[in-house]
């Protein structure tokens, strides 16, 4: 899989350090990076070896990561559970917990002791925020399969900028609409967290195109409308399709019901305690809604997401689930 270098964007013309709320944050080869997890980010480009065997599913935050993740465990761990849904762990364990963040868990403060992967049983389940362009050159040359899930960028902006208001060193923060007109402005030009946003979900969606069989492109909005055709085409893509027994049975309608974001919000796991640094796991359950983006950006805050929606558009990508009326 030949890598795929970014565009020339605004975020990557800027020399200057930005922030991102309470953070700082640094360009790495095109990459908007956190300062926290930077050295995640180094380590698992310079360190990780990929297996053939690997699933690793790729996102931005806040676009449907976390109801990813539940699918992909349960698909893959289906047959070893016996089809029963009471020995699934979601209702003990919180999805990251199931499938770790390979910069931003696996590899973050490594130090000069890496994690040993090896004996992880196959296939290893992993997951990155990081674009195609910046993955580890043993995920770009072995046959492991990525997934990749995307979500339209005016509703991505608003979960990030509601998620990131539940960190514990922002609860004293009190934003109003000239901060978040300012957070646009920064998400628009590319200046955010594993950003530009446009960059990230190009490079995997080419690479879906040219390598079908190495790359599964997801839409958030196509889960949703139609989760079981999606979950049909992630088992036949990883390697786990449904049987004639399944298929006729409900480990289909099962498996959509549980890992439903819905089904996830309820559990009690998933209303107390931290999976992710400075995050309590009921803010990784909002809303989780198409379009909930209207309740919150003025119309000349969506404005400013056309230039955005233009270069996609004029790359050939257009969002086959959601059509965004940012006027």
């Amino acid at each position: 899989m030949a890598a795929l270098e970014p565009k020339n964007t605004k975020a990557q013309d800027k020399t200057e350090d930005e922030t991102w709320f309470v953070w700082p944050m640094y360009l790495y080869q095109g990459l908007w990076c956190l300062n926290y997890i930077l050295e995640g980010v180094i380590a698992f480009r310079t360190h990780f070896q990929a297996y053939d065997s690997d699933i690793i599913l790729a996102s931005l935050p806040k676009t449907g990561t976390t109801w990813l993740k539940s699918l992909i465990f349960a698909i893959v761990n289906r047959k070893n559970l016996s089809n029963d849904l009471t020995q699934y762990p979601f209702h003990t364990k919180n999805p990251h917990e199931l499938i770790s963040h390979l910069e931003t868990k696996v590899y973050l403060k490594v130090n000069e002791k890496l994690p040993d992967l090896s004996k992880i049983p196959s296939p290893r389940l992993f997951a990155t925020h990081m674009p195609c362009y910046s993955l580890p050159d043993s995920i770009k040359t072995t046959k492991c399969r990525i997934v990749c899930v995307c979500r339209n960028p005016l509703d991505t902006f608003v979960s990030i900028w509601h998620f990131f208001q539940e960190f514990e060193a922002c609860k004293g923060i009190k934003p109003d609409m000239e901060m978040m007109e300012k957070y646009v402005d920064k998400f628009c030009s590319g200046v955010s967290p594993w950003g530009p946003y446009e960059n990230h979900v190009l490079s995997y969606w080419k690479e879906s195109k040219q390598n079908p069989k190495k790359v599964l492109f997801l839409e958030y909005e196509g889960l949703k409308k139609e989760p079981r055709d999606h979950l049909k085409r992630l088992v036949e893509f990883v390697g786990c399709p449904f049987s004639e027994e399944e298929e006729k049975g409900k480990v289909v309608d099962e498996i959509t019901e549980v890992c439903s974001f819905k089904s996830l919000k309820e559990m009690e796991v998933n209303k107390s305690g931290k999976v992710i640094f400075g995050f309590e796991n009921k803010a990784l359950f909002r809303k989780g809604e198409v379009g909930d983006w209207t309740n919150y950006l003025t119309p000349m805050m969506a404005k400013q997401f056309d230039q955005m929606l233009e270069k996609l558009k004029t790359a050939g990508f257009s969002f086959e689930y959601y059509q965004m009326n940012s006027s």
